[in-house]
């Protein structure tokens, strides 16, 4: 289905019209050319060479009808010859036409179809390309005239700047292509993984959660296997909704960071359990890859605090805040709190968890770590991080 779809984007392509209007123009100036110089036969000095001339432009504009048909045919070495051939009719005029003629600005032999060579070009590569050959017909156009004149500089600005433009509507085009290919691509993705979540949740999921109740009816090591494979089942069900990687858990110095911005939903996402809760926004909230590692870090921190101090069966909750100005975590558990002048005892005692592994990183990162804690009630870590350390999407 994804591919049937990209077909059905490459042919409503802009760029395939355009190749098709080329080869009806080619034929058209062809045979406009072969008009102009019938209507003034006799007044050609040299006759003989127009018509050697159009023979040629003739055959060759006939012949080359494939080439013209789409842009993997149309390659550079044909491109140059076409536009050879424009520019050598442009510089036989002089020869085959009267002095008198060329001075009172009678057209040249390919006459119009020599914009065909340059709009060609500007299909094919863009509007540098276009603007290279465009320069080239200005040329040997200033040379057969033999000075400027207001006409000869009137048709040069002209296909200078019409091949210029259509080059670059090529270009956007073609960007438009890719972009519409990437999103086919997404929702492709996106579907597969929706039926790949609808076989989890129909098998996988159903078992897990039926080893969990009967893990708690039984009791003793089948209560032990049951919490697991209810820790299991919130995890892979958070992964499965949410479509997040969890793959940079527990990074080592030695490890290299990311390129370029990070998620930082899918450093956090792996934390998610049955006793921690995680809470996220619908879109990507993007750091800096070294500020999302030591962000994660400081809530890796702040959840082991959890653990140790507020026991194993303590409740926590994660949750990400993107704001205009700031990205905040907040960690919150429902254990015993902290007393009153714990945390500076404990720094005193060279105990730094709070003050080192939290807000020394958040200090660091140009951010602030406040910490809430009210005896019996549980304790609040909130961790933010100014907007400038973000990548906004």
């Amino acid at each position: 289905m994804a591919k049937e779809r990209r077909e059905r984007a490459v042919r409503m392509s802009v760029e395939q019209p355009l190749w098709r209007a080329l080869t009806g123009y080619r034929l058209l100036t062809m045979v406009y050319a072969l008009l102009l110089f019938g209507f003034a036969y006799q007044k050609f000095h040299r006759p003989w060479v127009a018509i050697g001339y159009l023979v040629v432009l003739s055959g060759w504009t006939l012949a080359t009808i494939p080439r013209v048909a789409n842009a993997a045919s149309c390659t550079k070495r044909f491109l140059c010859a076409d536009l050879t051939v424009a520019l050598a009719g442009i510089l036989l005029t002089p020869v085959a036409d009267s002095h008198s003629r060329v001075m009172h600005g009678a057209t040249t032999l390919p006459s119009i179809w020599t914009a065909g060579s340059v709009i060609a070009f500007a299909i094919k590569g863009g509007w540098r390309w276009a603007a290279f050959a465009s320069s080239l017909v200005a040329v040997a156009d200033l040379v057969e005239r033999g000075s400027p004149t207001r006409d000869t500089v009137h048709n040069v600005l002209l296909v200078w700047i019409a091949s210029i433009a259509i080059g670059y509507i090529v270009e956007v085009a073609r960007a438009s292509e890719r972009t519409l290919a990437r999103a086919l691509e997404i929702e492709a993705a996106t579907r597969e993984r929706e039926r790949l979540a609808r076989g989890i949740h129909d098998s996988v999921l159903q078992v897990l959660a039926m080893v969990q109740r009967r893990g708690a009816e039984l009791g003793g090591e089948s209560a032990e296997l049951g919490r697991l494979a209810g820790e299991q089942e919130i995890a892979l069900r958070t992964l499965v909704t949410s479509g997040l990687v969890p793959a940079q858990r527990g990074r080592t110095e030695d490890q290299p960071l990311p390129a370029g911005p990070c998620d930082l939903r899918t450093l956090l996402a792996p934390f998610a359990g049955s006793r921690v809760s995680f809470a996220e926004p619908g879109a990507p909230v993007l750091l800096a890859a070294a500020v999302a590692n030591e962000l994660t870090a400081a809530v890796s921190a702040a959840l082991e605090n959890v653990r140790r101090h507020a026991g194993e069966n303590a409740q926590a909750w994660i949750l990400v805040e993107d704001e205009p100005a700031e990205v905040t975590v907040t960690v919150r558990d429902d254990g015993p709190g902290i007393p009153a002048g714990r945390l500076a005892v404990a720094e005193g005692e060279g105990r730094l968890g709070v003050a080192q592994s939290i807000r020394g990183r958040l200090r660091d990162l140009g951010g602030r770590a406040e910490l809430i804690s009210v005896p019996g009630q549980g304790t609040e870590v909130e961790l933010t991080v100014p907007r400038g350390k973000a990548v906004r999407t």
